[in-house]
């Protein structure tokens, strides 16, 4: 079918040529006008931003001239920028900014030139003041008055767009030097030389006075928003040698790449999607490990959502580390309440590819380990920090036709035959106990008293036997607690982890040592490498229950002179109330070798959990409390039943031991709860404290439940 032609009367053409003619000539007019008075404006346009300077941040600009030498473009020379009372935050001889037009029409500046010649940033820090605190001070006012008013996506698309708007089209910079003075640690000096061509960068960093050159290539499309870096050293790894003075680490990579795929809305949210990747980075960090860390290659492929009032690592991202994968979600919501998320899914892949994957040095141990079959991952944690007793917390790693077949440095079932075990007190080692019928003191699990076996399943791992080396609730808990108090203060380590730890690794508090303690863990458990009994048994004569102390087998004869199947309901609860702190055993004891009376509450507590488990009969007098005595020829050593210990000095991360008479803190969380014993015991055998008031039946009512509820709470925690 022909579409038939419109034809439009000749007056309107007329009519429609005569309105684009007098536009036309309008905007030839303004723009003439504009023309002649533009360097007018320009002065206007300085001065006022040179006054905004000094008004809003505090800084004392000066330009030495400036002037258009094209249709838009500016060229100033003779800049300083010095904060007041600081030291110059920066000074430039020349430098040329053209705009372009168009987008300027709609009141965005984009650059389309820029060019640089001679000259210099330096950022100073003097304690605790810094030439740049305007910025931070600038950022609080803005924040302070945009309270409530905010909108994350609307605020990332404009920062973003600002980003880009100042990538100049072409670009040439000569003799550019930033600099960075910490007078307490370095100086950095980085002279650069950059180019911008059509989108191609290319640039040089002299760092340091020729200490190494840098390089950041790569191509740069601001107006389609895409961006690609790749940074690179010549001749040698990137790195700086300022973060080993200022934050005791080292970080170096061969090359690093990031890029900016895309950006947009997506729906409410605002979108970023891009990637990062890495080729042989090397990280060597105290707390992270006492071993260099190499990662020979990592890449993260990122979509990063930015919502009305969270920020988030889209579950669409893939993290790769050489030839595994994984899913990472990540957010933090914002608000009254702030709340984290985080999710891990990795797809069943193959076993040893994940195991390769990992980064070289971090677990040492497992180092030429080879396995066959497939696992998958998945990790699942949230937190409201409103209610934190609600946290969330699972994690869960599934084998498919798993199969150990080459032992790497460590043979993780060694301990099912007799071996040498050295313990160590303070980073040094003490003296190697032999794990088997050769040492008198090592005693079988059918030789140990079940009076000590339950109390100290019950205080440390009710749930040993039906686990597989990991409880979430525990760890959850651990979570919740370590988050109330802001600090580590509830660890969720079960038998089979302080096994592994004390056994298999290092003493080092690192998160690698971690790390690889979960994973051998669960190799163990889920391989069924070593039974439930024998590696109670061995714990048993490895654990720690007083100063040089080691194993149930010496520790029943230095207290009580008395074999291991001996041992009393009493003597099981008090060797495991010293689990926790066991070179604070001694402080316990009052001077005629009984225990202080704080403990009553303790061995109460725990027995009557024990009792409603089955695990020793009903017992109201404190099972064992009383009976309980120090062997008589340590008591020579007890402090005076005046003294008043502080027991704080014998924690795991103290460096000595000194016997500070202070306040005896060295109670358990039962201990703490009940507030058995005051701050200074004596000899007095009563556990009721006395009272200037009577109590009606009641208040004892109501007191005793108050009690159970207690205990019941603190039941469902063990």
């Amino acid at each position: 079918m022909r579409i038939p032609k419109i034809k439009i009367p000749k007056k309107y053409l007329k009519i429609g040529a005569w309105i684009l003619g007098v536009f036309l000539i309008v905007c030839m007019a303004l723009g003439a006008v504009a023309y002649s008075k533009r360097e007018a404006l320009l002065k206007k346009m300085v001065a006022k931003a040179i006054a905004k300077a000094d008004k809003d941040y505090g800084l004392e600009v000066k330009i030495g001239s400036a002037g258009f030498t094209g249709l838009s473009t500016v060229k100033m020379t003779a800049i300083s920028v010095v904060p007041k009372e600081r030291d110059t935050l920066s000074n430039i001889g020349e430098l040329s900014v053209g705009v372009k037009l168009f987008p300027l029409l709609f009141g965005n500046v984009k650059l389309s030139e820029v060019k640089l010649n001679d000259g210099y940033v330096s950022i100073v820090l003097k304690d605790s003041t810094t030439n740049i605190d305007f910025i931070l001070k600038r950022k609080k006012k803005d924040s302070t008055e945009n309270k409530g008013k905010a909108n994350l996506p609307e605020i990332a698309s404009n920062i973003l767009n600002q980003v880009l708007y100042k990538i100049p089209d072409d670009m040439d910079v000569k003799n550019m030097v930033f600099k960075f003075n910490d007078h307490d640690t370095a100086k950095l000096n980085f002279a650069t030389t950059a180019t911008i061509d059509g989108g191609d960068l290319k640039s040089t960093i002299n760092v340091n006075n020729g200490e190494s050159t840098w390089h950041i290539d790569g191509l740069v499309k601001p107006g389609r928003k895409k961006l690609n870096f790749s940074a690179y050293a010549d001749g040698k790894k990137l790195e700086l040698p300022y973060l080993n003075n200022k934050l005791h680490a080292k970080l170096s990579f061969d090359t690093l790449q990031t890029e900016l795929k895309d950006a947009g809305y997506s729906g409410d949210d605002y979108k970023i999607s891009g990637s990062w990747s890495v080729k042989n980075m090397l990280i060597n960090q105290a707390r992270i490990a006492s071993n260099d860390i190499i990662v020979q290659s990592a890449k993260l492929d990122a979509d990063v959502l930015v919502g009305p009032n969270f920020i988030a690592l889209d579950s669409t991202s893939t993290a790769y580390l050489k030839n595994a994968e994984i899913h990472p979600y990540v957010k933090y919501t914002l608000g009254k309440n702030k709340i984290y998320e985080l999710k891990l899914n990795a797809d069943e892949q193959d076993a040893q590819a994940v195991l390769d994957a990992f980064p070289q040095g971090l677990f040492e141990s497992l180092e030429g380990l080879k396995v066959q079959g497939k696992v998958k991952y998945s990790l699942n944690f949230y937190l409201d920090t409103k209610i934190p007793d609600s946290v969330r917390f699972n994690s869960t790693l599934t084998p498919v036709d798993f199969k150990i077949i080459q032992w790497g440095k460590t043979n993780l079932q060694k301990i099912n035959s007799p071996f040498v075990y050295t313990p160590y007190e303070y980073g040094k080692p003490m003296r190697d106990i032999t794990i088997g019928p050769s040492n008198p003191n090592f005693t079988p699990l059918s030789s140990i008293s079940k009076n000590f076996m339950n109390a100290v399943l019950t205080a440390e791992d009710p749930s040993f036997f039906t686990h597989n080396g990991f409880v979430e609730e525990s760890i959850r808990k651990s979570i919740a607690v370590n988050f109330k108090e802001k600090k580590f203060k509830r660890g969720g380590s079960t038998i089979s982890m302080q096994l592994v730890k004390n056994v298999y690794l290092s003493r080092q508090k690192t998160l690698a040592r971690k790390a690889e303690e979960i994973l051998i863990v669960w190799l163990i458990e889920h391989n069924h490498l070593v039974s439930k009994q024998r590696m109670l048994e061995v714990y048993f004569n490895i654990m720690e229950l007083g100063q040089n102390i080691y194993g149930i087998g010496e520790a029943s004869r230095y207290y009580f002179g008395k074999q291991p199947a001996d041992l009393t309901i009493g003597d099981g609860l008090f060797l495991a109330s010293i689990v926790p702190k066991p070179k604070a055993s001694m402080y316990k004891f009052l001077a005629d070798g009984s225990l202080k009376p704080y403990m009553f509450n303790y061995f109460r507590f725990m027995g009557n959990i024990m009792a409603r488990r089955g695990l020793t009969p009903a017992d109201t007098s404190g099972y064992g409390f009383y009976n309980v005595r120090l062997r008589e020829g340590l008591r020579q050593y007890l402090a005076p039943d005046t003294a008043v210990i502080d027991t704080t000095a014998f924690d795991d991360d103290e460096e000595g031991m000194p016997p500070v008479i202070m306040q005896d803190k060295n109670k358990s969380l039962f201990d703490r709860i009940f507030g058995g014993g005051s701050k200074k015991d004596t000899g007095n055998r009563q556990t009721v404290k006395p009272s200037d008031t009577v109590k009606t039946k009641k208040q004892l009512r109501q007191e005793r439940r108050e009690q159970r509820q207690k205990e019941k709470e603190l039941e469902k925690n063990l």
